[in-house]
C-alpha cells in the first residue's frame, strides 16, 4: 500500500521519541515557572486600632506657612508678613498664642515656592524659633 509507515501489519507501534519531548518541554516550563515564584516575607506594620479613632482630641493640626517667590508670609490666604517686614511680628504673635493655647505638639510645615529666596527663609524659621516651636518641618 502507498504512502503507509510502518510495517506490513499496518501496526506502527508505540513510540516512545514524542512522549520524551513533551515530558522535557513539560519539564522546562515548570522550572521557569518556579524560578520566577516571589518569595513571601513578613512585613512590619503597624494598623490603626479602633481606639485612635475614638480619641479624637489628640489629632494634631498643622500648621502651613506659605512664602511666595517676592518674601510675602501667609497662613490660610491671611497674610502674616510683608516682604520688607524682616521681623515678622504678626506671626511671632500668632505662633506664640497658637501654642500656649493647643501646646507645641502641632507641626509647623514651612512651605516655600521654590523661587523664594534662602533670606526670608530664615526670617520665618527666627519667628518660629522666637515663638516656641518644636515639631517643624519644610514641605
Amino acid at each position: 500500500m502507498a504512502g503507509s509507515v510502518g510495517s506490513e501489519d499496518g501496526d506502527i507501534g508505540f513510540q516512545i521519541a514524542p512522549m520524551v519531548d513533551v515530558v522535557f518541554v513539560l519539564m522546562l516550563f515548570f522550572m521557569a515557572c518556579a524560578g520566577s515564584q516571589v518569595t513571601e516575607r513578613e512585613l512590619n506594620i503597624a494598623l490603626p486600632s479602633g481606639a485612635a479613632a475614638k480619641s479624637a482630641n489628640n489629632t494634631k493640626t498643622p500648621i502651613v506657612i506659605d512664602i511666595s517667590p517676592e518674601g510675602q508670609v501667609s497662613m490660610n490666604n491671611e497674610v502674616y508678613g510683608a516682604p520688607a517686614d524682616r521681623s515678622l511680628q504678626r506671626l511671632r504673635e500668632w505662633l506664640k498664642a497658637t501654642i500656649e493655647q493647643f501646646g507645641g505638639e502641632d507641626p509647623v510645615i514651612i512651605r516655600p515656592q521654590p523661587e523664594t529666596k534662602h533670606e526670608r527663609i530664615v526670617d520665618v524659621l527666627n519667628a518660629a524659633a522666637w515663638a516656641g516651636v518644636k515639631n517643624l518641618t519644610f514641605s
